[in-house]
């Protein structure tokens, strides 16, 4: 339970342009009730009222994820990872030694290869894409699926397409694609929609199984400084709502979440006559979630011109621009935003022509006329919060649109440090228009930035160092990749707390650190704002509060 509390002696940056700073603030019954200076705060009477020196440390509106798969990074940290291997044989190794522990016949699940990593020699590797030869050699008597780690394509073993009954006769599904060797056989490389038919075949968790899980990411996630997530979590996204009701009705929950709901649930979610903002401060639906296209690791986001060195090759549509019109139309008239998976620059502009076709034909697709900006906050309550998730790569032309829109840029600053190799070889100079965070920005659309864990690390702190530096942690490339595209510090906070509010429809209740909002707030052992970058990941989460609760202790 929460207690009337007074924190002091502290650093308190407060995203609040009316008062930015601070070094003490008072809490009752989970929300801020005071923000100011240690006298001014100090005086305030409460009952059974607790002070805490802070010795300094440097405090932070809670920071949220506005783009992440809670789930399935709680499966992540229980099932096999390899996402560190640089050969084919070690990410096999590890799928060895957990078939030595785990029951003929299971299924063992992973996740985390990525054929751009593999640069060391591999037995019987073709092109650098694994087979289900390489896990055949690891167990015969165990199925095994592990998904890459953009999680947009999957590997599999024979005894799991035995299960699925995948064969050389078997069609492509629709948005998807069985990768087969020059005779036709399946190799046991399955991308987008093709993966479902392997995981349809994998055992669905039991509803125990499913809170384990979740609860096990909460706390993981509460300790690298988190107070909310945006969850993605999709095909299985009406189960993973009602996982994360039961842990709001047992008050289990330590983290707040915003729900997207596929759009294969469309008709039903209509149906029941949800929209978008409805529930609570710790459970609220955000918007129907929608796949346009696949990722830039299996080469099949959706792009104008064709990668390079394959002219062919323009990625894969999941689905086409009328149907993604449709569901724009029929998602505002029934008051839900979309929420839109969008990588390449042709996805990027499909989605953007289908949000302005919705927007026409309804004013309820309309965002409202003040939006949250990095200049200031909104007061606005209402409207609908339309959304590119990812916004990868784009084309000049499409940049403005967002802002002349009211279409939130989405974005995960990790994935340019950890792809822009990538980029360079599979897009070339269109990588100057890749994460273009500063563009955006400049042109007044709203960015909301997260991690896309379980495909990257869910620290924040390695999300705001990409944000600013556009380094790895090891200092390359020097200068940062197209730096010209770096956040400020105080940019990057701000997409952490209430940019990400704003695109959850919670900006009148997180975000800042101000009198009437909810008492959750991240606490750092270094002050952000006047450090180094280099410095940024060797800053420690000292403490999270959620609700006015200290989380982990």
């Amino acid at each position: 339970m929460s207690t009337n509390t007074i924190l002091y002696n502290a650093n308190i940056y407060t995203v609040n342009p009316a008062q930015p700073h601070a070094t003490a603030l008072a809490i009752s019954h989970g929300r801020i009730v005071a923000v100011g200076s240690d006298s001014a705060v100090g005086n305030i009477a409460l009952p059974g009222l607790q002070r805490v020196d802070m010795h300094g440390a440097f405090v932070l509106p809670g920071l949220i994820d506005a783009h992440l798969h809670l789930e399935w990074s709680g499966y992540d940290l229980q099932q096999v990872r390899v996402y560190d291997k640089t050969r084919i044989d070690d990410a096999v190794a590890v799928v060895r030694a957990r078939a030595q522990d785990t029951p003929a016949g299971k299924w063992i699940r992973g996740r985390g290869w990525n054929q751009a990593d593999w640069g060391g020699p591999s037995t019987g590797a073709q092109g650098g894409l694994p087979t289900a030869a390489h896990l055949d050699a690891a167990t015969t008597t165990h199925p095994v699926f592990l998904n890459s780690r953009s999680g947009h394509s999957g590997w599999a073993n024979s005894a799991a397409m035995r299960l699925a009954n995948v064969t050389k006769d078997t069609p492509n599904p629709q948005g998807g694609e069985i990768v087969r060797d020059a005779q036709g056989n399946p190799t046991g490389l399955f991308l987008e929609n093709a993966m479902g038919l392997i995981g349809k075949h994998v055992p669905s968790p039991t509803p125990q199984e499913a809170e384990d899980a979740t609860l096990l990411a909460m706390r993981a996630m509460n300790k690298k400084g988190l107070t909310g997530v945006h969850c993605m979590d999709g095909d299985g996204g009406i189960q993973t709502f009602g996982t994360y009701q039961r842990l709001r009705e047992q008050q289990r929950s330590t983290l707040r979440v915003v729900k997207m709901l596929p759009v294969q649930a469309l008709d039903e979610v209509v149906g029941a006559g949800l929209r978008s903002g409805f529930g609570d401060a710790w459970l609220r639906i955000g918007g129907i979630k929608v796949f346009v296209d696949g990722a830039l690791g299996p080469k099949s986001a959706a792009m104008v011109a064709g990668y390079e060195g394959e002219p062919n090759n323009h990625g894969i549509d999941i689905y086409d621009r009328e149907t993604l019109t449709e569901f724009a139309i029929k998602s505002f008239q029934h008051g839900l935003s979309v929420v839109t998976h969008a990588i390449g620059d042709r996805a990027n502009h499909d989605i953007l022509d289908a949000y302005e076709v919705g927007m026409k034909e309804t004013t309820a697709g309309r965002p409202p006329t003040n939006p949250t900006t990095s200049a200031g906050r909104s007061s606005v309550v209402g409207g609908l919060r339309n959304r590119i998730e990812h916004a990868q790569v784009l084309q000049p032309t499409d940049i403005p649109r967002f802002a002349q829109m009211g279409v939130i840029a989405s974005m995960q600053p990790i994935h340019a440090t950890s792809d822009m190799k990538m980029v360079d070889a599979y897009w070339g100079p269109r990588g100057r228009y890749a994460y273009a965070w500063r563009d955006l920005l400049n042109s007044g659309a709203v960015l909301a930035l997260g991690s896309d864990a379980p495909v990257e690390s869910f620290d924040p702190l390695v999300g705001i160092h990409a944000a600013v530096t556009r380094q790895r942690a090891d200092g390359t490339p020097e200068g940062g990749w197209y730096p010209e595209q770096c956040l400020t510090m105080n940019e990057a906070i701000y997409g952490y707390t209430l940019g990400a509010a704003y695109a959850g429809y919670s900006e009148h209740e997180l975000g800042s650190i101000e009198v009437g909002k909810l008492a959750d707030l991240t606490v750092l052992s270094h002050d952000l704002t006047q450090i180094a970058p280099s410095d940024i990941l060797n800053v420690q989460v000292e403490r999270v509060m959620v609700d006015g609760v200290w989380q982990g202790e």
